[in-house]
């Protein structure tokens, strides 16, 4: 039996963002830069996580969140392809959801692709429902699909 590797979950700070932009870039069609990434880091209402298998120190995902009063959004969860599916979004999700919660946050909404169902199927198994959709949201025509978590 084999089992998962061990992954570091920590605070990013503004060093991170070029890093964080280059995951961003090869995640996302529309990506963000490391000025607006650092924008986020430096915010204070926003939670920016860094992952990476413990292994290896080199960030391999990351995930930005903001709150306001007792509601939190995911802004952007991305890890690179190369490395999906070893449980780095899972990891970064349960962290940001433990420090949301001590800050506050009862509720924290997600959004994603409705096609994207490796997303979806995370989202869920966190316990997340659709509570709603925005049409043709994306720039290729897909339609978003809006989660909330109970925190």
């Amino acid at each position: 039996m084999t089992t998962a590797p061990a992954i570091d979950v920590r605070p990013a700070d503004r060093t991170d963002a070029v890093v964080m932009a280059a995951i961003h870039a090869v995640c996302f069609a529309k990506n963000w830069d490391a000025d607006a990434i650092g924008q986020f880091i430096g915010a204070p209402a926003c939670l920016s996580l860094i992952a990476s298998a413990a292994s290896d120190c080199r960030a391999q995902g990351f995930l930005i969140a903001r709150s306001a009063g007792d509601e939190a959004e995911l802004l952007t969860l991305a890890v690179d392809p190369a490395l999906r599916r070893h449980g780095l979004a899972r990891a970064l999700l349960d962290a940001a959801i433990v420090t949301l919660r001590a800050c506050g946050a009862k509720q924290l909404f997600l959004e994603v692709d409705q096609n994207n169902a490796a997303a979806r199927s995370l989202y869920q198994s966190l316990g997340a429902v659709v509570v709603g959709r925005r049409k043709r949201y994306y720039e290729h025509g897909a339609h978003a699909e809006i989660f909330s978590l109970a925190l």
